[in-house]
């Protein structure tokens, strides 16, 4: 699917409903409810992240010494290089994947909210409402085909972020996107919160079972809503994409609070910032750690005013009181390979791009043709 920052959106945009729970059969597994487990834990969190922000509003916190030597690309390079920095924290939205061919939302005339006329919709958005789904799953799956994972390749921007868990700088990479394709660049899965959800799973929407990423490619590619074989169920199989009206899954929320106080340096690259509450994770990190953001645009400087209150009023990048926050005005690709030959990285990460690509394509090429005839097959 589409490296999307759209669908779940906590409705900052759109009010989050409860998504739909159900209880799957023996041995089938369950669709995450998305609730939280530790809701006080939250909370001491939100209280300690207002707590720091008004201190410091209110001239009760003095301004952090700078982790860097110089407020800059090169400054993030040789704090990243340095033993001080061993937990870095990646964020992506769409623009990470744009290079490989896969639209973004909001780009006038490329973006998919520009291109779904055709879909005859009550509005752009609602080929990722849930309500919307239940009544007319079919333009979902008719885009989900044209833009399905496996039909592109990561980026170098995407290969840059394998290089830092290689290397062992990565803590976690968070990301919007739904399209896998850290997964296709190798980046281990316990290194990935999928924020948005992923095509990687998918259960039925009415007895929880889960299919394989292999059986719902084979049902959108025969040009068939996917249903549930189990017996007596006729749901329809949905991918475990977040879409307007659910929750984000629970792994979201536990990375969360377990990565971002970690943090010795923040890069985001590829987003907007405009969709909540992924926006506001900028301001979760510690008021001494370096953030680096890449993107064509500067975009959300600031989250809005409630967001603002709990976590932070954004970046700082054109004020004199800046110490930390960096903006590279690049595409993802350009900036992760800038500050790659920074590091000393940059022939390195040009090869493990063209030898990928290079496996990639030849993988492609002995793959035969998808059996569409086969059976739904359940995982336990």
């Amino acid at each position: 699917m589409s490296s999307n920052e759209e669908p779940g959106s906590s409705k900052d945009k759109v009010e989050n409903d409860k998504s739909v729970g159900a209880e799957a059969p023996e041995g089938a597994a369950k669709q995450d409810d998305g609730t939280d487990d530790n809701p006080a834990e939250k909370d001491s969190m939100d209280m300690f992240s207002l707590s720091e922000y008004l201190a410091r509003s209110l001239g009760l916190r003095e301004k952090p010494e700078s982790r860097l030597v110089e407020i800059s690309l090169a400054g993030i390079a040789k704090f990243l290089a340095s033993e001080e920095c061993k937990n870095v924290v990646t964020m992506a939205g769409a623009g990470i994947s744009t290079s490989a061919g896969i639209p973004d939302f909001r780009s006038p005339g490329t973006g998919l909210y520009d291109n779904l006329a055709s879909y005859n919709l009550p509005h752009p958005q609602a080929i990722f409402d849930i309500s919307f789904f239940r009544e007319n799953p079919k333009p979902f799956f008719v885009l989900a085909k044209a833009l399905y994972p496996g039909s592109f390749k990561p980026t170098p921007a995407h290969y840059f972020i394998k290089l830092l868990s290689d290397k062992g700088k990565l803590l976690r990479h968070f990301t919007q996107n739904i399209d896998t394709l850290e997964r296709v660049a190798g980046l281990d899965g316990d290194k990935i919160v999928e924020a948005h959800g992923t095509f990687y799973s998918n259960h039925c929407q009415e007895c929880g079972l889960e299919f394989s990423l292999e059986w719902m490619k084979e049902q959108i590619f025969a040009d068939v809503i996917p249903t549930c074989s189990e017996e007596g169920c006729l749901g329809v199989v949905k991918p475990d994409i977040v879409f307007f009206g659910e929750t984000l899954p629970k792994r979201f929320a536990e990375c969360v609070g377990q990565d971002f106080n970690k943090c010795d340096l923040l890069v985001i690259m590829g987003t907007s910032l405009q969709v909540q509450p992924f926006a506001s994770l900028v301001n979760r990190v510690p008021f001494s750690t370096p953030r680096l953001y890449i993107n064509l645009e500067k975009g959300s400087s600031s989250c809005n005013p409630i967001s603002a209150l709990l976590f932070g009023g954004g970046f700082q990048f054109d004020s004199e009181d800046n110490y930390r926050d960096v903006f590279k005005e690049a595409t993802c690709d350009a900036g992760c390979q800038e500050l790659a030959d920074l590091l000393g990285w940059g022939d390195e990460l040009k090869t493990l791009v063209a030898s990928e690509h290079k496996r990639i394509d030849a993988a492609q090429a002995k793959q035969p043709p998808a059996n569409t005839s086969q059976k739904k097959s359940k995982t336990s």
